[in-house]
């Protein structure tokens, strides 16, 4: 009877991680259609790489899963920044660097702001701070671009745009 019981649960739990990747799949596949500059590839491995995601069962939760994963990263990226800034490496482009910092600081803010939305079903206003965040990494990039060719962060911003770019595109979805 144990045994059964235990065919069953682990049938059951087989089944709930095969709808998940299918979800995960799927959303992804029509995000990238809606937003060309995520990676379909970028998008799956991110979003199967995160327990939380991996248990969604719609697409709200893979939002809620993904932008916890994004502020993550823009903590990350800044992070990053603020050590490079402790370097005396990029003294050229110090002041635009300690810009990024406030920028990186503002996106959590908007995706925490947007995160509190689609808990509350208000996906329209969640677009909003997702889009707010979703220039973020573009602003900074600029900035730079302004007084450099090549931005030491550039590889970091294109990582942190495509994990702000698959909640916001998710939410979009839903509106």
């Amino acid at each position: 009877m144990k045994f059964l019981v235990s065919l069953i649960m682990f049938s059951l739990l087989l089944n709930g991680f095969a709808f998940a990747q299918t979800l995960i799949q799927d959303s992804c596949k029509k995000a990238t259609v809606i937003e060309p500059g995520l990676t379909y590839n970028f998008c799956v491995d991110s979003l199967t790489q995160d327990p939380q995601s991996k248990t969604a069962t719609t697409l709200e939760g893979l939002i809620i899963a993904s932008t916890k994963n994004a502020e993550a990263e823009a903590m990350n990226v800044k992070g990053i920044v603020e050590h490079i800034l402790k370097g005396k490496g990029y003294a050229s482009i110090e002041a635009e660097l300690r810009l990024c910092v406030e920028f990186y600081g503002d996106a959590k803010d908007s995706l925490h702001t947007a995160l509190a939305s689609v808990r509350s079903h208000d996906y329209k206003e969640a677009n909003v701070n997702f889009s707010i965040a979703e220039d973020v990494p573009r602003n900074c990039e600029d900035a730079i671009k302004d007084r450099i060719p090549k931005s030491p962060i550039s590889n970091e911003n294109y990582i942190l745009f495509q994990k702000i770019a698959i909640p916001s595109v998710f939410d979009y979805m839903l509106i």
